[in-house]
């Protein structure tokens, strides 16, 4: 009954974080945000979080349709909105604004960071990070250059669970890795009009979702691939489509990798599994099973895992005799782990966290850095280029040469 109390407990909380006032002191003002969009996304993860940092603030939101700025800005405590079509850059040329996240269609992740690093903002930027690894190298070296921070929001690696992961395959009790296979699949996916099916916008399931699943082995390997075995990939179709359609984004993808030390890895993603029988949505999968000498390493929900999530490790003795604990890892103190944070912190209230320690100058506890980000997507594009898709098209916005 505890658990069920505790698990009730944690999830309302997360949802619904207690208010903290920002307050400004002699040494440090909180952080004011804007957001680029007003995306589905970002109540849960800026708007909650933001609300519940004692160094941050809410502060604009712009939307391409007036109105929906100003109705989302009422409804969230923006102080201001922005909208139209100079609706984007007019916030982002407000001086009030320190930080800005930018979770835009992917397509349109590389024009409006440089343009808001451009303007001396901090990006708290949506994953995947641009449609190219160049574009993403250019982001960076702005960043760089400003003396701005940058961050690619990979939220999950922010939470202890998966650091409880690494920390156990890091300290050899199951010796060297053999295998890890990632999967992130989902039924009953986005409509047929979603960005995440436009190829134009940099759409696909390996943008969305084997963003994760490639991160997340490359994070527990500590390695990058060397290269793409083999990729396949289903491609998305519409009902009714018409002839002159193109089929350029996919709807799910497998590829298997090669690690370094004769290590080997496999991903999975699909927006819209098949469903069973043609009525029954199969479950979600959502997880990462990690293969070692002496044993296995199976994460579950490694992306949401406030939510809930198991970690069960099996070892095996010199006569193939296994042994299986499982772990939850909700705090830091949970893992044996030295960090802030609470149960019901969501991935990004953690997240957050370490953003604004990075802005203040102050240590952070854990960081997604610039070569990781550019990294990661240039495997993405090396994957699409063994499945035949290619990359996604490269921005034509050109920045100005005075940046």
């Amino acid at each position: 009954m505890s658990s069920i109390i505790g698990f009730i407990k944690r999830i309302y909380t997360g949802l619904n974080p207690p208010f903290c006032q920002a307050v400004s002191t002699s040494e440090s003002r909180p952080l004011k945000f804007g957001v680029l969009g007003a995306a589905t996304i970002a109540p849960i993860s800026i708007v909650s979080p933001v609300k519940n940092h004692p160094e941050t603030t809410l502060y604009a939101v712009a939307a391409r349709d007036k109105a929906k700025a100003t109705a989302f800005a009422q409804k969230y405590g923006f102080e201001k909105a922005y909208g139209g079509p100079n609706g984007y850059q007019e916030l982002i040329d407000d001086p009030e604004i320190d930080a800005i996240y930018n979770p835009l269609p992917n397509g349109l992740h590389y024009e409006w960071t440089m343009k808001a690093l451009a303007a001396g903002k901090h990006v708290l930027l949506e994953k995947p990070s641009a449609d190219t690894a160049e574009e993403t190298r250019q982001m960076f070296d702005l960043a760089e250059k400003k003396g701005r921070v940058l961050l690619e929001a990979f939220h999950y690696r922010f939470h202890p669970a998966i650091q409880r992961v690494k920390a156990i395959i890091d300290s050899k009790e199951l010796g060297d890795i053999k295998h890890i296979s990632a999967s992130l699949s989902v039924p009953l996916g986005p409509k047929t009009t979603d960005i995440r099916y436009d190829y134009a916008l940099g759409g696909g399931s390996l943008m969305d979702m084997g963003c994760y699943t490639l991160n997340v082995i490359r994070y527990l390997s500590s390695s990058n691939p060397t290269s793409v075995i083999s990729a396949e990939h289903s491609v998305f179709i519409p009902a009714n489509s018409p002839a002159s359609f193109k089929p350029n984004v996919d709807r799910r993808t497998t590829a298997t990798l090669a690690l370094p030390n004769n290590v080997t890895a496999s991903l999975e993603c699909d927006l819209a599994m098949p469903l069973i029988y043609g009525f029954i949505p199969p479950m979600p999968v959502v997880k990462a099973i990690i293969t070692l000498e002496g044993g296995e390493i199976e994460i579950y929900n490694f992306v949401m895992p406030t939510l809930y999530h198991s970690i069960k490790v099996t070892t095996k003795d010199a006569r193939n005799k296994t042994k299986t604990r499982v772990e939850k890892v909700y705090t830091f103190t949970d893992g044996k782990m030295e960090g802030k944070g609470e149960a019901w912190w969501t991935t990004y209230r953690f997240q957050l966290e370490a953003f604004v320690d990075r802005v203040k100058e102050r240590t952070t506890q854990t960081w997604v850095d610039k070569e990781d980000s550019i990294a990661n997507i240039h495997w993405i594009e090396q994957i699409y280029a063994k499945t035949g898709l290619g990359s996604r098209p490269k921005s034509e916005y050109v920045p100005s040469q005075s940046n």
